[in-house]
């Protein structure tokens, strides 16, 4: 599962995309699984994505998360990455008698 979020901390904007670790960060500071995601999303849930984001891809951010969300004047999703293979995609009707 991925998510690509536009952030803009006073630099222009700039579009990270979450990776495994940052989703398994995530679940760990948060205590909820990627599942929840399906349900919404908290600002500061996605704040907490794009840092840990812009990190894995070296992207220099404030260290602390909240130094991070302090200077944040632009958050965003901007579009999702491939559906998660667990969750199946339909493919039309798979009967031998068709």
């Amino acid at each position: 599962m991925k998510v690509k979020i536009r952030y803009d901390i006073g630099e222009g904007p700039i579009d990270v995309e979450t990776t495994l670790g940052t989703i398994v960060a995530w679940e760990r500071k948060f205590k909820r699984k990627a599942s929840d995601l399906a349900n919404g999303i908290g600002i500061e849930d996605l704040a907490f994505m794009a840092h840990e984001a812009a990190k894995a891809h070296k992207i220099t951010v404030p260290a602390v998360l909240d130094d991070f969300i302090r200077r944040l004047e632009e958050l965003e999703v901007v579009g999702d990455g491939p559906v998660n293979p667990t969750e199946g995609t339909p493919t039309g009707d798979d009967s031998p008698n068709s």
